[in-house]
Formats: C-alpha cells, sequence, structure tokens
C-alpha cells in the first residue's frame, strides 16, 4: 500500500534523497577523483543542513522529531576503539553517549532526537568501513605490534572525522541562522540546537544517574599520524562498501527511537 505524502516531511527526505544520490554519485567507478570529492563534499555539507532544517521544523512540528535513544554494539577486534569513534560521532552530532561493556560485549548507548540518531548511524557505518579498509592499507612497520598500530591509527582517525563533523555542524548553524534568526517571534537556531541537546542530556541522566568519566587509554602504536590523515580524507555522507561491493563489518542496533 502506498502511503501518502507527507507535506511536513517531504523537505528533509527530499534532502536526504539528495544526500544518498550524491554519495552514489561519488562511489561512481566512472568518476574521477575530482568528482568524487565534490560530490562527497557536498554531501557532507547537506548532512549538517539535514540535522538543522530538522531541529527547527521539529522546534514548531514537535512530532516530527521525537527524543529517544538506541544502543549500539560494535564487534572486536578493536571494541574499545570503535566505541569511541562511535560516540565521538554521536557527541558531533548533538547527542548525549555512554559506552558500556558487560563481558566481551562493547555498545554504546546513544540518547538524543530521532533525526540525530538517524544521522549517528550512517555515519558510523560509513566511518567504520572505511576505517577497516584503511588499516588494511596501512600495514605497520615489522618492528612494530600491529595491534597497537591500529588502536593508534583509529585514534588519529577519529580524531580527524571527529573534528571536521563539528565544523560541518557548527557552518551548517550560522548559515542557518542568517535564515532563521529574524527576529520575527521565532526561536534561534542556537537555543533550538542547546535545548536539544539539554533534552538529551536529561535522558542520560534519568537513565544513568550514577555515571562516572570513561577512563582514556594511552596509546602506544605509530599509526596516529596515517589515521589522522585518512579520516581528513573519509567520506562524511553515508554507507560505503568496498571495490567487490560488499560490507566488509556491520554493527547491530538495538532499540530506537521513542
Amino acid at each position: 500500500m502506498q502511503s501518502q505524502s507527507n507535506p511536513t516531511n517531504d523537505a528533509p527526505e527530499k534532502m536526504l534523497q539528495r544526500i544518498r544520490a550524491l554519495l552514489n554519485k561519488a562511489g561512481d567507478p566512472a568518476a574521477t577523483p575530482a568528482e568524487a570529492e565534490a560530490f562527497t563534499a557536498k554531501a557532507a555539507d547537506l548532512m549538517a543542513r539535514y540535522g538543522v532544517n530538522r531541529a527547527m521544523l521539529a522546534a514548531t512540528n514537535p512530532g516530527t522529531d521525537m527524543p529517544g535513544d538506541r544502543i549500539v554494539t560494535v564487534e572486536a577486534p578493536y571494541a574499545v576503539d570503535k566505541q569511541r569513534l562511535l560516540s565521538q560521532i554521536g557527541m558531533a552530532l548533538g547527542c548525549k553517549c555512554v559506552l558500556k561493556r558487560r563481558g566481551s560485549t562493547y555498545s554504546v548507548h546513544l540518547f538524543g532526537y530521532g533525526s540525530d540518531l538517524e544521522r549517528v548511524d550512517m555515519l558510523f557505518t560509513s566511518l567504520l568501513l572505511q576505517a577497516v579498509n584503511g588499516m588494511a592499507q596501512a600495514p605497520p612497520a615489522v618492528w612494530e605490534s600491529p595491534a597497537a598500530f591500529r588502536r593508534s591509527w583509529l585514534a588519529g582517525f577519529t580524531a580527524a572525522v571527529s573534528l571536521r563533523i563539528q565544523q560541518a555542524e557548527a557552518k551548517a548553524a550560522r548559515e542557518a541562522s542568517h535564515q532563521h534568526d529574524t527576529g520575527a517571534g521565532g526561536s534561534s537556531v542556537a537555543l533550538v540546537l542547546a535545548d536539544r541537546a539539554a533534552v538529551a542530556a536529561r535522558m542520560l541522566h534519568e537513565a544513568y544517574p550514577k555515571i562516572g568519566k570513561a577512563r582514556r587509554r594511552s596509546l602506544s602504536g605509530s599509526g596516529y599520524h596515517d589515521g589522522a590523515t585518512a579520516g581528513r580524507r573519509a567520506d562524511l555522507g553515508g554507507t560505503r562498501l568496498d571495490r567487490g561491493g560488499r560490507a566488509q563489518e556491520q554493527h547491530r542496533i538495538t532499540g530506537g527511537a521513542r
């Protein structure tokens, strides 16, 4: 049965369609490196604008984007490092995160609005695959522990991509402010985003009233620079597949936006 179009949701859905279309073009083998880079940059820009647009739409029509949570389980090897990648993406996109471990199972509990949780899922899926592929193409020196090298590589990758996401989000918010903050009685972009962050923080505190801060692990590998370089080049738009068309790694999601 075909559902009827909802004018309120048409604009965000069309933007998502544009993002996916750009990513398809960027991943087309016929595209030149320059074309792929241009498509990727545009997709990343639209992803950030999509987040702001959904936030402003929900400010006037709350039913379009509801707060919720989800738990994402990450797989070994390097589960702790993948937790950090996911949590940094989540925080850059306006969510709050709790890193969890039960036995050999590692997960991240994310709190935020539905559209932001959706963006986190898209970016983490993409960036995790890119990280796995990148590590495979950056072998450690013969004298170095492969595990230490890859952990430091992932740390560099995580730092670089999280900074890029933060910059894209800040740019989108600044640009949207010129359109929305006109003094016509509506909430400002900054206030709307701050309110959403406060809602996410409140949900986390209610679920984990005694949560502590995660301890940062020391790293001994030499892969940080290579990982950061890969992170600065990474596609921030959506899921990418390897050359054979197969996802090399997946993550499991339980729960969903309430």
